[in-house]
Order: structure tokens, then C-alpha cells, then sequence
């Protein structure tokens, strides 16, 4: 069932009241134990941000709890198997997991009986309609968006039944008797169920073991059959194929997403009267990973971005003369600000930083040469010289950092950069740190849970440029200790560098000691469930005044590492004219390369994708039939090779031609069609469920069927 917001819920049971179900439930269970309330968590910014938040109030509230990294459906399939095993867990929360899943299907936590209250708190759109309205223990903590789904409730509520089937031919009804007339809709069930099966369980079919979970399509496997002979209960079979594409549209619209699980957590803590500058940060940062990542538009952004504009206001005191600095040791404050979109500006190089910038790429085409020289030139208009904007921004003159914004205002529009800023929010660490913006403290923590582990990967040292620091070059990123390890240190057994070395001097290593799929699969969880806890640390340093946030602020320069490996690859494919264009998809194939390694991972690989879209959305024009045309979109495929488990990543975006625009995305839909016309093997890695893995020999037929299909 779904819950509305307190200001949707009209009277009705709304988050609190959920809340406080979980406390009644833990406190008189005779069974209570640190596994009776379980916190499943997908890896990303917005749902490590919500999973902290829910910790915090329930900690308040003396609840014991567990959380479980939830990277995607082979571990929420293993939890949903423990979930059956174990008497002790009453509560289950899965923060951005599973909401599109028939969570009450035998396949999942079906078997689990009423004992289990599973709360789903998911930003990904569309939500199963079963959970909306055939679960009593599932709870959806809905934004308003069920609102879009109830003309989709009669559908989905005949077929979720499976209704006893009249025959088309009043007369020929008429003389059937209810059992002939059951036999036959038991057989047409059975072969909707069938080609159902084939249709859609695929997407969790492990490419080694075989194992297979349904996502679902709206229209349940395991439907329960109406007993009424009454014929007002009786429909005809073309009703019920209409009401089985009325049901398919709701899915096959394509994937959106609502507000942050962060943002739901911090409607709780405001209910609960709870809220303070630590829980509005994290929310602030849950908006802001939404919002450059291309998740949510502009338009609702300005939305959600008034609201904690307001709470700021409320919890902070106005600095003197609006100064963006700490202003005592102890100042933990947060304070709204205008973010440029330069990528790091503040622990950048300005050039640097304006190169890196996927807005600045698109509009001064920084891929040429030509396009770096409109940069330098204006750069140099605006009054820098060379030296200066090669100069680490907090070292750059205070005049100059002064007048930059006002100075960009003025000659940017020149070079078409006329959206160079946004409103966002920045927050003081006392006298520990210089503040940090949303903006830098989101691209910290998502560097982490992306390349923390798994491949190795040189981050600059600050000073090392042109010859400083020992003659220049970088230090490998240590995942383990978050800290920088030499390289020679890094060498194994037989004293070889594992290291391959990019154009520029950087770096990203291929995974030592792997020789096999299947250990590639152990080692690949681990990775993910370490970068997981890593980034769970940083992000309790800046909630803990306590803490240093020096872990944090080195993960930038993970992050720098993580941009100059994209612009890399990016610039690489634009210049080898690698992107082809296949029946209106833009699909690029990356099988060789030094940062190979690196792109195999889900969310690098979608930030890639994300670059290239953000580049080439001026520089590409969109054509049908030979002339060019007006769409709505602008669809990439991304398909990146794992040489060790001889698959294929690859992701699928749907663009807006627009900048700051978005629009759905329906590739998940796209990738089932191509997958049943070709019988290729597919894996969903993610919750993400325009990111697949397929075997390296199933490429081709897959993309041909992927431009071929409706």
C-alpha cells in the first residue's frame, strides 16, 4: 500500500504514523534483535545520504538496526532469502531498492508471511503497482506520484486477479458450462504466464549460474484466481488483453525519478520534530546528486532547492555581510551560495576546472584544439593570465577570486555560456576545513563509492604540476586507508607494476590476480560493499563536528582522477569518430583503451555517457530519412568490454536536447525487446535498469536487434 506526505495525507496514516509502527514493532517483539530491523541500501549518493538520516532517528530512538549494502538484485535476492530464513527481522527498509519489483511475488519476499513490514523508500519512477495496491506489508512512502497510477489501478487489478473469461460470442457462452469455460481461461493464463516468464525473467539471469528473478511487467505470475461465478465478475478476452496493455503502458512509459529518498527522511525528521543542520545537509546533498546526475530537471530543482533555501533561513543565523567563511571553531552552519558549474573549482585549477565542466565542453567544443584555445582566449578576456588560472584556485589573488562571477557575466554570453551558475548551498567545518559546496561534497562521496576499490587508479598531488614535488607526476590512490600509496609500492610479487599508463601521464590499473569470471564476481561484491563503508565514513565526518574531513577532501582528488579519465575517453572517441549512429541511437563500443578497467564499472560508465551527451547535445545533429528533424530526445548507448569476464557493460540514456532538461528514459523496455528478438543473455548489475552485462560474443546481434526493434 502507499502513504502520502503529511501535507498530501488528508487525515490518512502518513510517515510518522509508519515510524512509529516500526518502534511499537521492535519494542514488543519478544524476538528483538540487531537483525530485526534491516536497512537495505543502494550504492549511490542520495540513498547512503537517506540511510544515514534513518540511522540518526533511530538511534535517538534506542532502535538497534543493520545496514546492508544493496548494490543490486544478486544481493537483494540473497537478502530476500535470508529474510525467509530469519524469524528475528520484523522490518525491512530498503532505501532506492526494489521498488520496481512485485516485492510480494514468491520470487522475492513473497514467502516471507505477514510477519515481515517492508517500507520502501524509493526515488525511481515507475513503482510496482502490486506494492501500491495489492501489498498490506509493503509500505511505500510515496511523493504523489501514485496519483499518476491510480488510472491504472482497474487494469492492473483484473489481471492482477485473473477474472474468469467469457467467450466473445454471446451465444456460444451462453451453452458453455463454467467448467469448460475455466479449462479455457486456465489455458490462456497459462500461456500469458509463459511468455511472461520468457519476456521478463531474464534481467536477473546470472551469467554463470544461472539463477533467474522476475522484475515483473505489472501483471503477476502467481495470480490468484476469482471463485465468484457471478457474470458481472466475467470479462471477455479482448477486454482482458485491453486492461494487459493498459497495465504494460504504465511500465513501458519509461523510467523518471520522484523526490530523493534523502528528501522523504527529512519530511520524517521535520514531523518528528527532529530536524537540524546535519539531517538538512544530507537532504541538501540527496537534491544535489539528483540534480547533476541529470535525475531530476532544473524546473524541480529551483522546487525542492526554495524549500531548503527556507529551512536554512530557519536553522542558521544570517552571516555578517553574507561572508561564506567559518566564522567561530565550532561553526557547523550551512549557508545558500551560487555553485558555477566548473567541475571543483574551489580545489581546482580555474582552467582546469572550466575544462572538466561538461557544460563548458559542450558550448566551446573543448575536444579540439580549437575549442581549447576559445577557453585560453577567454580566459584571457575576463583579465587571467595564463599563470594564474593554472594556479590552484585558493591560491589565486583575492581580487581576482572577487571579481570572477561578476566578470564571467559579462563576457561568457560572447561564448554562449549563459547558465554559468545554479542556487545551491555550502556548509562551514569551523576552523577544520575551508566550507565545502553540495555540489563538491556529493562529487566526493559518489568518486568512493565508484573507484574507492576495485581498480586502481594515480590522483595528482597537490603541487606535483610542472616538475614540483620530486619532479612532478601522482601517487595511486589507496583504497583501503583512503590515504596515498607509492607506486612502487604497489608493484606485486614479481616486482611488476600492474599499472597502465594513460596519454597524460595518469593512470587506471587493470585488477591484479584475476583470472576468472567467478572470482572476478567475489572480488567485484567486495570491492563494492568496502567503497560502500568507505564512503559511509567520509560521509559521517561531516556530521560529526568531531571529525576530521580529510578523507572527504582527498576524495576529491579521486574525483579529479575519476574527470580526467572521462574527459580522456571522451575526447578520444569524438576524435577517432567513434560514436556511429544506428537507426536514431548514437552508440559508442569501447573495447580497448588504458582506463578499460575503470569503465566497466556501472556508474563511471553512465557518468562517460552523461559527458558525452552534455558535449555533443549542440554539436550533433538529429536526423531521420536524411533531413533533419525536431525530436524530443537524444538516445546514447554506451557498451564498455571486461576483457577478465568477457562481457559487456553497457548503458543506455535517453537525453533531453535541452540543457537541464530531462526525459523518461526507455531504454529498460528497449533492452527487453532487443533481448527477445536476439535471445542474448542479459544481467542487470544494478537497480538501475538501463544498465545491463551481456557475453562479449552476443554484442552484435543485441545492438542489431536493438536498432531494429519497434
Amino acid at each position: 500500500m502507499y502513504v502520502l506526505p503529511p501535507h498530501l495525507a488528508n487525515g490518512t496514516r502518513s510517515y510518522a504514523e509508519l515510524y512509529s509502527d516500526i518502534l511499537t514493532t521492535y519494542r514488543s517483539s519478544p524476538l528483538t534483535s540487531a537483525s530485526s530491523v534491516t536497512i537495505l541500501v543502494s550504492t549511490n549518493v542520495d540513498a547512503l545520504c537517506a540511510a544515514r538520516m534513518f540511522s540518526t532517528l533511530l538511534h535517538q530512538d534506542d532502535i538497534i538496526h543493520r545496514i546492508i549494502p544493496t548494490p543490486g538484485y544478486d544481493e537483494l535476492m540473497e537478502a530476500a532469502e535470508d529474510a525467509v530464513k530469519n524469524d528475528e527481522l520484523h522490518t525491512l527498509i530498503m532505501l532506492n531498492v526494489g521498488g520496481y519489483l512485485d516485492l510480494t511475488a514468491r520470487d522475492w519476499f513473497g514467502n516471507a508471511g505477514s510477519r515481515l513490514k517492508i517500507h520502501v523508500i524509493d526515488s525511481i519512477r515507475p513503482i510496482h503497482l502490486a506494492n501500491y495496491y495489492e501489498a498490506p506489508d509493503v509500505f511505500v512512502w510515496d511523493d504523489g506520484s501514485v496519483e499518476k497510477a491510480h488510472e491504472f489501478r482497474k487494469s492492473f487489478e483484473i489481471t492482477f486477479t485473473a477474472p474468469e473469461l467469457e467467450s466473445d460470442s454471446e451465444d456460444e457462452s451462453d451453452l458453455e458450462d463454467d467448467s469448460d469455460l475455466g479449462s479455457d481461461d486456465d489455458d490462456q493464463v497459462k500461456h500469458s504466464e509463459e511468455d511472461e516468464n520468457e519476456n521478463l525473467t531474464y534481467v536477473n539471469k546470472d551469467l554463470s549460474s544461472g539463477k533467474r528473478r522476475s522484475m515483473g511487467d505489472g501483471i503477476k505470475p502467481n495470480k490468484r484466481r476469482r471463485t465468484s461465478h457471478d457474470r458481472s465478475d466475467r470479462i471477455t478476452r479482448q477486454e482482458y488483453k485491453d486492461h494487459e496493455e493498459t497495465v504494460k503502458a504504465y511500465y513501458k512509459g519509461g523510467t523518471t525519478h520522484g523526490q530523493s529518498a534523502a528528501a522523504v527522511m527529512y519530511i520524517l525528521a521535520t514531523v518528528l520534530e527532529r530536524v537540524d543542520n546535519d539531517l538538512l545537509w544530507l537532504a541538501i546533498m540527496g537534491l544535489t546528486y539528483q540534480y547533476t546526475t541529470s535525475r531530476i530537471s532544473r524546473a524541480y530543482y529551483d522546487t525542492q532547492q526554495a524549500i531548503y533555501d527556507d529551512e536554512v533561513s530557519r536553522l542558521n543565523p544570517i552571516p555578517p555581510d553574507g561572508a561564506l567563511t567559518s566564522i567561530n571553531p565550532d561553526d557547523a552552519s550551512v549557508r545558500a551560495s551560487d555553485e558555477l558549474r566548473f567541475m571543483l573549482f574551489r580545489h581546482w585549477t580555474l582552467y582546469d576546472a572550466m575544462l572538466h565542466s561538461s557544460y563548458v565542453a559542450s558550448k566551446l567544443g573543448i575536444w579540439k584544439e580549437r575549442g581549447r584555445k576559445r577557453l585560453t582566449g577567454l580566459l584571457a578576456k575576463i583579465g587571467f593570465s595564463i599563470g594564474q588560472t593554472q594556479q590552484p584556485y585558493a591560491h589565486m589573488d583575492m581580487d581576482l577570486k572577487r571579481d570572477l562571477v561578476r566578470k564571467l557575466n559579462d563576457i561568457a554570453p560572447e561564448y554562449g555560456l549563459v547558465e554559468l551558475s545554479y542556487p545551491s548551498f555550502m556548509r562551514c567545518f569551523g576552523y577544520r576545513s575551508q566550507p565545502l559546496s553540495a555540489a563538491d561534497a556529493v562529487e566526493g562521496i559518489s568518486a568512493l563509492l565508484d573507484a574507492a576499490g576495485g581498480v586502481r587508479i594515480d590522483i595528482e598531488i597537490e603541487g606535483a604540476r610542472n616538475g614540483g614535488e620530486w619532479f612532478g607526476g601522482g601517487r595511486a590512490w589507496e583504497a583501503n586507508a583512503g590515504r596515498y600509496s607509492g607506486k612502487k609500492e604497489k608493484e606485486d610479487e614479481t616486482g611488476e607494476s600492474q599499472q597502465t599508463t594513460a596519454a597524460d601521464g595518469e593512470s587506471v590499473s587493470k585488477v591484479p590476480h584475476i583470472t576468472s569470471r567467478g572470482e572476478l564476481e567475489s572480488k567485484r561484491s567486495g570491492w563494492w560493499i568496502r567503497n560502500f563503508w568507505t564512503a559511509y565514513d567520509a560521509l559521517n565526518e561531516q556530521v560529526d563536528l568531531h571529525l576530521d574531513i580529510g578523507a572527504l577532501r582527498e576524495a576529491l582528488r579521486l574525483s579529479m582522477a575519476l574527470h580526467r579519465a572521462i574527459i580522456r575517453q571522451g575526447t578520444s572517441i569524438i576524435d577517432k569518430q567513434d560514436i556511429k549512429t544506428m537507426a536514431g541511437y548514437r552508440v559508442v563500443v569501447l573495447s580497448q583503451g588504458p582506463d578499460l578497467a575503470l569503465f566497466t564499472h556501472p556508474s563511471v560508465l553512465l557518468r562517460l555517457a552523461l559527458w558525452l551527451v552534455d558535449a555533443l547535445r549542440d554539436h550533433i545533429p538529429v536526423m531521420t530519412n536524411g533531413y533533419k528533424t525536431k525530436r524530443k530526445s537524444l538516445p546514447f548507448v554506451v557498451a564498455c568490454l571486461n576483457e577478465v569476464a568477457e562481457t559487456y557493460m553497457i548503458v543506455g540514456f535517453t537525453a533531453a536536447l535541452e540543457f537541464d532538461d530531462v526525459r523518461k528514459n526507455e531504454f529498460t523496455h528497449t533492452f527487453i525487446n532487443a533481448r527477445r528478438m536476439c535471445r542474448a543473455e542479459l544481467r542487470h548489475t544494478s537497480f538501475d535498469a538501463t544498465v545491463v552485462e551481456l557475453p562479449q560474443k552476443d554484442l552484435r546481434i543485441f545492438l542489431d536487434a536493438l536498432c531494429e526493434g519497434p
